[in-house]
């Protein structure tokens, strides 16, 4: 049976995805690359969340006939968003494998975390 809610958010993933590329490609900045497109840096941000969790969660398998994570192999962990300490810092995404521990912050390349993700991927 086709579930059209995972095919609409599939849809609003890669839309957005392509959005944040072209804002890469833009060589402006969010606020900048959000007032020329005409939405709030508050939507841009939400998405760059929705597609890194979106990214985590392929990073974590799924237990066969159950479709809630049992927990990560291998020394991963799951990943989380971070809230800032204070106001004036971006919220970040923290990923733990093993012993290693990556950070990152909205304005991260996505490709360049993309490429660490599936080197990391490689390593389990």
């Amino acid at each position: 049976m086709i579930n059209t809610r995972d095919i609409a958010e599939e849809y609003r993933l890669t839309h957005w995805a392509g959005i944040m590329r072209e804002r890469q490609e833009s060589g402006l900045s969010i606020k900048a690359f959000c007032e020329a497109s005409g939405f709030h840096q508050n939507i841009y941000y939400y998405w760059q969340r929705k597609l890194r969790e979106a990214e985590c969660q392929q990073l974590l398998p799924v237990s066969q006939g159950n479709t809630e994570q049992s927990g990560p192999p291998n020394g991963w962990a799951i990943c989380k968003t971070v809230e800032p300490a204070s106001a004036s810092q971006p919220r970040s995404l923290s990923l733990e494998i093993g012993k290693c521990r990556i950070s990152v912050t909205p304005d991260i390349n996505q490709e360049f975390l993309g490429g660490i993700c599936r080197m990391l991927i490689g390593l389990c």
